[in-house]
């Protein structure tokens, strides 16, 4: 078994040799063009491949495609860019769960076109008959057209497309959340950061205003200078109390 699989990649190496020996200049520079012209969120479109390859079949063409467009063999200027957009695609199609995400969208995308077809047939008896006499092979035979696959690839751009916006809308709200968010948080932290400064200033000042206090109710008993008192009341009398008036002495 080993000596098998040994031998079919020997193969493999050689048809893939006697391909790009044959290969010209101007077919290289095609195909970086073809490259950087695709779908950027469609991997399936850069790597030339259906919706139903396998991973076999991804891991075969990026070889064959990224030895083609390869920069030390390629020429043209955009070679480099063209082997990097490669490379990505077969990184995504080899991740499950960006396969599976891009396959999802192709199934809601074949979904919508068959019911489209549905709504067209209903108008077309003739299709709607040979439909239903042949048991859906007719409807098979459609989807393995190549009009059909070229209105799934334009669906799937589509549907592919609308997830993007939404996701970059979601993501753009979710900036604007973290954003408002931190805004609150410094505004918080400045909040905190004052008051913690006036309560430090206020008992730096503690001592400064007890000593200011202690002054002002010493100062209090005493008369301040220049100050009137009112006269005392002499008491001598038991029985009478009067206010002793200045007498002028002259």
């Amino acid at each position: 078994m080993g000596d098998i699989n040994q031998a079919a990649t020997v193969n493999d190496d050689l048809l893939l040799k006697n391909f790009f020996a044959e290969v010209s200049e101007v077919e290289r520079d095609n195909e970086v063009l073809r490259i950087l012209s695709c779908f950027k969120l469609n991997p399936f479109e850069y790597l030339n491949l259906s919706f139903d390859s396998s991973i076999d079949d991804v891991k075969k063409q990026y070889r064959k495609l990224s030895l083609m467009v390869h920069p030390d063999k390629c020429k043209h200027p955009q070679a480099k860019e063209a082997f990097g957009a490669l490379a990505k695609a077969q990184q995504l199609l080899l991740d499950q769960n960006e396969r599976d995400y891009l396959l999802s969208q192709v199934n809601s995308a074949k979904e919508e076109l068959r019911a489209k077809r549905k709504k067209q047939l209903k108008k077309d008896t003739a299709s709607k008959i040979k439909s239903l006499v042949e048991e859906g092979k007719y409807d098979k035979q459609y989807e393995q057209s190549e009009e059909f696959q070229q209105e799934l690839k334009v669906k799937v751009r589509e549907l592919l497309t609308e997830q993007e916006w939404r996701r970059r809308k979601m993501q753009m709200r979710i900036s604007e959340e973290e954003g408002r968010l931190k805004k609150d948080e410094e505004e918080q932290k400045e909040m905190w950061k004052r008051k913690r400064e006036h309560e430090e200033e206020w008992e730096g000042t503690r001592e400064k205003r007890v000593s200011s206090w202690r002054d002002f109710m010493k100062g209090g008993k005493k008369n301040k200078k220049g100050e009137i008192r009112p006269p005392k009341l002499k008491t001598e009398d038991p029985n009478k109390s009067y206010v002793q008036r200045p007498v002028k002495r002259g």
